[in-house]
């Protein structure tokens, strides 16, 4: 039985564990821009959209298709920076093991 009491405690102190990181991930935040700059989004380390700057010289009211492919090329890329952070925070405490299914974040 002490095998046992040893492993749930185990259990309980990496769900701590996680708990602390979802919240240390939605408090950091990754940024990714496109156009050369001219649109950056700013999402937390979960991956939500925290904010949207465009560079004024770019909005062309005849030709919002680039508009649209801008913003579209900086929300991709700041989600995949955010699930590249959240993965390497995830390996930090797992000790470089990988789980077995997805994180809800």
């Amino acid at each position: 039985m002490p095998d046992f009491m040893k492993m749930l405690q185990q259990a309980q102190e990496v769900q701590g564990r996680l708990q602390q990181l979802q919240d240390e991930l939605q408090n950091r935040t990754v940024s990714a821009a496109s156009g050369g700059g001219m649109v950056t989004v700013t999402a937390d380390g979960k991956g939500q959209v925290r904010k949207v700057q465009i560079d004024p010289s770019v909005v062309d009211p005849s030709d919002t298709e680039m508009l649209e492919d801008l913003i579209l090329v900086a929300i991709t890329e700041a989600q995949k920076k955010a699930t590249a952070l959240a993965e390497e925070e995830m390996r930090k405490l797992t000790g470089g093991f990988s789980l077995p299914f997805k994180l809800p974040f």
